[in-house]
């Protein structure tokens, strides 16, 4: 009879730590969670597509997300070192020498809708 006892006694124990520990991690859990989520979402890099494409002269260029400063222009390169900028609200603007092509004064939406402008997928 003792030992059926202190069976039920540690029973009890370990279901009680059980049923607390459940509870401090749901408790806990929104927590630790809410910090990483909030993270990802304010991302500034996803306003900016990773590529850009543009025609000049015959040939297509692919310029590549290089930078975003702090005043929220973001640079672009391509191989051939030639370079443009961008903002959100911005149109499109080379850096160095005066070219054209086909992206030059078009918006982020502009470029997205006309296919020139690619995104990474998580």
């Amino acid at each position: 009879m003792v030992y059926l006892s202190a069976l039920r006694i540690t029973s009890n124990i370990s279901t009680r730590i059980c049923f607390l520990i459940c509870v401090t991690i749901a408790f806990l859990l929104p927590f630790i969670i809410l910090p990483v989520s909030e993270t990802y979402a304010n991302d500034p890099l996803e306003d900016f597509p990773f590529l850009i494409s543009c025609e000049y002269k015959g040939t297509h260029h692919a310029f590549y997300f290089s930078k975003l400063g702090s005043d929220g222009v973001a640079t672009y390169i391509n191989p051939s070192r030639l370079a443009g900028t961008i903002t959100v609200g911005g149109t499109a603007k080379t850096l160095g020498e005066p070219i054209g092509g086909s992206c030059l004064g078009k918006t982020l939406e502009q470029l997205r809708a006309s296919g020139q402008a690619s995104d990474l997928r998580r």
